[in-house]
């Protein structure tokens, strides 16, 4: 008999992901979308393209994690195996913008869907997508023993769901498990992500589309991995024996300086660093300014470094990523 499993933000970058995945090992997939007035499925296309009907064990209900009805109505009416919850204001520069919008959907929806598990009395198992923005300014090489100290309303709201997740386990035996992903990408990353901005300026440049590109700090630096490995080291996740919280990465950081050169290196562009903070520039070999820093790109806490230790994750789950950063930029290059 096939497992049920319920995705909350079905429509993002991982929730469509974990939705083929989830299909090619002949689960029914169930995912929330929100009522809109236009589409926002154009990440799943590939499922209802897919030509083995893989589509037919895939269904879409209306919902939203600050209106506990509509979830709970959803939860009770499939009882689903496995809830992913990935469903988030997942910008940290927004969170600044909208703190009170970010709270409610990231934390209480978190609690939302753990209470209605809980009221209902379901075995479902929980998989939280927590954040390595939960540790904030810590340069230290970060496991699931490090302290968390958040800078961000993002952060916090992670924070607030993460500690639920574990509440909720210890309390009332529920299985469920947090996940610390670190950065991970793909061609379905939002337009306004760091490393989608930089991959589709520089391709729009290369073809004349665009003079140039704008940026925030070059030398922040992060673990960056391929959402295909991270969804499933999600699943993995569920599927443990016993519940826990599991930090997800490559072990491996870059600049966002690096992310560019390794870019512009596959897309075969010439580059130039000129100057220095607020002045600097990336020019072209005729001079010419492609990329320059604004900063108003910049986060009012800037996060410097994040590096993420998975042994946990390797030794326990068997987990590891398949995609180095220059097969991820190849992807989303290519796509």
């Amino acid at each position: 008999m096939s497992k049920v499993a319920l995705i909350t933000g079905v429509t993002g970058q991982d929730g469509s992901y974990l939705a083929e995945f989830l299909l090619q090992k002949n689960y029914k997939v169930h995912g929330i979308i929100r009522r809109s007035s236009s589409f926002n499925t154009s990440r799943l296309n590939k499922i209802y393209q897919d030509t083995s009907t893989k589509h037919k064990n895939f269904f879409l209900h209306y919902g939203d994690m600050i209106d506990y009805i509509s979830l709970s109505n959803v939860i009770a009416k499939i009882k689903p195996d496995e809830i992913y919850n990935l469903a988030a204001q997942s910008h940290v520069k927004v969170s600044f913008d909208m703190p009170y919008y970010t709270a409610m959907t990231n934390g209480v929806g978190t609690l939302n869907i753990l209470e209605i598990i809980r009221t209902l009395n379901l075995k479902t198992k929980f998989y939280q997508a927590s954040t390595s923005e939960l540790y904030g300014n810590n340069l230290s090489k970060l496991s699931e023993k490090t302290p968390f100290k958040p800078v961000s309303p993002y952060g916090v709201s992670k924070h607030y769901a993460f500690e639920m997740t574990k509440i909720y386990r210890e309390s009332y035996g529920m299985f469920c498990s947090n996940g610390i992903l670190f950065n991970h990408e793909s061609p379905r990353r939002g337009e306004t992500f760091v490393t989608k901005k930089i991959v589709d300026g520089l391709k729009r440049i290369k073809q004349g589309k665009i003079k140039q590109i704008s940026l925030g700090n070059l030398n922040a630096k992060r673990d960056w991995g391929h959402a295909k490995d991270y969804v499933e080291a999600q699943w993995l996740i569920l599927q443990s024996k016993k519940p826990d919280d599991f930090v997800i990465s490559t072990g491996k950081k870059y600049s966002i300086r690096d992310f560019i050169k390794k870019v512009c290196k596959h897309l075969d562009m010439k580059i130039k660093f000129k100057g220095y903070g607020l002045n600097e520039k990336i020019i072209d070999l005729n001079g010419k300014i492609i990329i320059k820093i604004d900063k108003k790109f910049f986060r009012p806490l800037e996060v410097p470094s994040l590096l993420g230790d998975s042994s946990k994750a390797k030794k326990i789950l068997k987990w590891r990523p398949k995609y180095s950063l220059d097969d991820l930029i190849l992807d989303m290059i290519n796509s």
